[in-house]
């Protein structure tokens, strides 16, 4: 049963119910995240929260905004670009994902080296427990330092605790301009492209994303199958332009060099964000897709992305990563039994280089096959424990986090 809730009120009426009467609730936003985590394909409610969306309150001179949970950020931002301002993120398939959606799986985007992630935008969130009570966290002005940041708990806690009602992000203002790098270079200058990523970072220089792209995904997007390095910049036009000439006077020779203005940068940022899957348009079919969300030191995703451009020809991997942060993500397209040899992999590779691998999109059937959360932390019991007192009945979100949570 889905039910659509359009009040806080009607929520918290429907989680009473469930915890009164042994029933497990599943959350729903835009449904882009469906492939993420869950160990359960069925639920005995799925609380959609399509219906609960709108803007409650917007301070421009405080450069703050309340919204209620399953507005999409597309929509956000385009009330909020009236004011020129916007939220310091870049989730993937902004038409479709809910800021509720976002915020609970702490997504971000290539942005991120300059942006932060969720845990950086949010300063207030209101949520409905499982047993119906609705507490806030955190306040509604960006200067908010009293007691506990409890916040943090629930962002990124895939709605196991507690269903997110509200949430109060501090804004930016939009910048005066926007410029993108691409610099696409051959496997050979690959030592060459590092000690190039390094003398940038080492600068004066602030880009706002420094992405490499695999070859495949780099084909898709710029239509040059070679590794590419998209180097984007906001700011006054000047700075922009200051930021590209350093840039430009610092690239390995060998290098093929393309500068983006504005225009064209945003279109290919919209395409970027359209290019891993999407849990509302994924079929069932002969090629399955996947998603991986990896974590690396800064400099190794250039083996994380070197390995999975060399792997077997019989899996499609389009691969990218963050050299300011080290997140990288792969998207593997295949059958099924090649995906799952890949992806098994792909996490070896990942632990010998002492990171880790997250699972983001995998078709149900597959998930018992590998641990899409990775092997729990030592600190699970914390987890846990925490878990086991908000959540005691295991209502919310059942088997949809770490370790089964």
């Amino acid at each position: 049963m889905t039910v659509f809730p359009t009040t806080e009120e009607e929520i918290t009426q429907v989680l009473k119910f469930a915890d009164q009467n042994g029933k497990k609730v599943s959350i729903i936003g835009g449904g882009t995240k469906r492939g993420y985590g869950g160990l359960t394909e069925y639920a005995d409610i799925q609380l959609s929260l399509a219906h609960y969306t709108g803007i409650t309150e917007h301070i421009p001179g405080d450069m703050t905004v309340t919204v209620k949970a399953g507005t999409t950020f597309k929509e956000l931002q385009d009330y909020l670009a009236k004011h020129s301002q916007k939220v310091s993120l870049d989730p993937a398939w902004p038409e479709y994902s809910t800021i509720g959606g976002i915020i609970a799986s702490n997504e971000s985007g290539p942005k991120r080296l300059g942006y932060g992630s969720s845990r950086d935008s949010v300063i207030g969130l209101r949520i409905v427990y499982p047993d119906g009570q609705v507490i806030r966290s955190g306040g509604k002005v960006v200067k908010n330092v009293a007691g506990y940041d409890m916040n943090k708990l629930f962002i990124g806690s895939m709605g196991t605790l507690g269903v997110v009602t509200e949430i109060t992000l501090k804004l930016r203002p939009i910048p005066k301009y926007e410029s993108l790098i691409l610099l696409s270079f051959p496997i050979e200058l690959q030592e060459e492209m590092r000690l190039f990523v390094i003398n940038l970072l080492d600068s004066m220089m602030e880009p706002i994303a420094l992405e490499l792209l695999s070859p495949a995904l780099s084909k898709r997007l710029t239509n040059k199958e070679m590794y590419t390095l998209a180097i984007g910049f906001e700011d006054f036009e000047p700075s922009v332009r200051y930021q590209e000439e350093f840039v430009k006077s610092i690239v390995p020779e060998g290098t093929l060099f393309s500068l983006l203005p504005q225009a064209e940068a945003e279109l290919f940022w919209d395409a970027f964000y359209k290019t891993a899957p999407n849990g509302v348009r994924s079929k069932p079919g002969s090629v399955t897709e996947a998603a991986l969300k990896i974590g690396v030191k800064n400099l190794d995703v250039f083996q994380i992305v070197k390995e999975c451009a060399g792997m077997h020809k019989s899996v499609s991997i389009e691969a990218h990563g963050g050299l300011g942060h080290g997140l990288c993500q792969v998207i593997l397209r295949g059958s099924s039994n090649d995906l799952m040899n890949a992806i098994e992999r792909i996490q070896q590779i990942t632990a010998q280089l002492g990171g880790y691998t997250i699972i983001k999109h995998l078709p149900y059937a597959l998930r018992h096959k590998t641990e899409v959360w990775g092997e729990k932390p030592s600190y699970f019991f914390l987890i846990q424990g925490i878990k086991s007192a908000i959540d005691p009945k295991s209502v919310l979100n059942y088997k949809r986090y770490l370790g089964g949570i």
